[in-house]
C-alpha cells in the first residue's frame, strides 16, 4: 500500500464514519482490506482504491463496514449495567411515573449484545415496570451487524462472554451449535441504520442514551459536535452512559458527571455548550454511504 493510498483511505474513513486513524495504522487497514480486495477479485489495496476512485459506491460501503470496529459482548464492563439497575432506572421510574414511558437509545449497538443486555435487565424488572412502555432503539452504521442483531443468534463463544448462565438458560434457546435469544426479548429492541456523523434528531427525545466505546475513534472536534447534539435530544433529567475510557470533561459543558458513578453523565441544567479554545464548529462531510 502506497502512502497516497493510505492517505486516501484515512480521509475516506474519517468522512464516511468518523474513524480517525493515526499515521501508523497501515497494518490495521491491510489486515482488514486485503481479504476484502481478494473477495472482490482484485489484486490488492491499490486496485481497491482505484476502483473506489472510479466511483464504486458499493465498494466504499464495504470498506467502511470492514474497518468499523464491532467488538462487543453481553454486559460488557458490567459497571454500566450496575448503574442502569441501581441508579438510572430507580430515578427514571420516579420521574416518569405519570408519563409511564421510557425511551432508551443504544448508539453503535453493533451485533446486539448491548441492547439485548438492557432488554434482559428490563425484563428482570418487569414487576416494577407494570403499566410502563419501554422503547429500546439500537442503531449502527453497519447494516450487516444490524441484521445479525435482529436475528439474535449467537455462538457458544459469544454467549460465554459476559452472559450469566442463569440468563442464558432463561432467555435463550439452543439451536444446533448456536443460541438464539427468545422472541419476546428480540421484540423489545427496534433496529435502525444510522451514522452518528449525520443528523439524528429524527429519533426523538430519549431518557437514557448508551453511547459507549465508539467516540474514542473520533477526533476531538467530532466528539464535541456529537456530544452537543446528543444533549439536544435528551430529556433534561436524562442519563448518558459512556465507555470506561471516554469522558465529556474538557470537551463540553452540555453534560456533567453523575456523582461517584464512572461513565455516567446528566445534562447540565443550563444546557451550556462550549468548545476548547482554538476549536471551531466542525464541518462534517456528507457521506455517500452510511445511515
Amino acid at each position: 500500500m502506497t502512502p497516497p493510498d493510505y492517505e486516501y483511505l484515512r480521509k475516506l474513513l474519517k468522512d464516511q464514519s468518523g474513524l480517525d486513524l493515526s499515521a501508523d495504522k497501515q497494518y490495521l487497514i491491510e489486515s482488514r482490506l486485503v481479504p476484502l480486495s481478494r473477495k472482490a477479485g482484485l489484486q490488492g489495496i491499490p486496485d481497491l482504491v482505484q476502483k473506489m476512485k472510479n466511483g464504486s459506491t458499493s465498494l466504499v460501503a464495504q470498506v467502511v463496514e470492514a474497518m468499523t470496529t464491532n467488538e462487543t459482548f453481553f454486559f460488557r464492563d458490567k459497571i454500566p449495567f450496575d448503574h442502569f439497575r441501581q441508579a438510572i432506572m430507580p430515578e427514571v421510574l420516579k420521574a416518569r411515573a405519570a408519563r409511564k414511558s421510557i425511551r432508551i437509545w443504544c448508539a453503535a449497538g453493533s451485533t446486539g449484545q448491548e441492547p439485548y443486555s438492557l432488554a434482559m435487565c428490563i425484563k428482570e424488572m418487569e414487576s416494577q415496570l407494570a403499566g410502563f412502555r419501554v422503547e429500546i432503539i439500537a442503531t449502527d452504521l453497519s447494516q450487516e451487524v444490524l441484521e445479525k442483531s435482529k436475528a439474535g443468534l449467537y455462538s457458544q463463544f459469544e454467549v460465554q462472554r459476559g452472559l450469566p448462565i442463569q440468563l442464558l438458560v432463561k432467555y435463550f434457546k439452543q439451536t444446533g451449535e448456536f443460541w438464539q435469544i427468545n422472541p419476546d426479548i428480540r421484540a423489545m429492541v427496534q433496529h435502525r441504520q444510522l451514522n452518528l456523523l449525520h443528523d439524528f434528531s429524527q429519533l426523538g427525545a430519549f431518557d437514557i442514551i448508551f453511547c459507549r466505546n465508539v467516540l474514542i475513534y473520533f477526533d476531538q472536534e467530532t466528539k464535541i459536535n456529537i456530544f452537543n447534539r446528543l444533549c439536544k435530544i435528551m430529556e433534561p433529567d436524562g442519563f448518558l452512559v459512556l465507555g470506561a475510557a471516554e469522558t465529556v470533561v474538557g470537551l463540553t459543558d452540555a453534560f456533567k458527571p453523575y456523582p461517584d458513578k464512572r461513565g455516567l453523565y446528566r445534562p447540565n441544567d443550563a444546557r451550556a455548550v462550549r468548545a476548547p479554545a482554538g476549536l471551531v464548529a466542525p464541518r462534517i462531510a456528507a457521506a455517500a454511504a452510511g445511515m
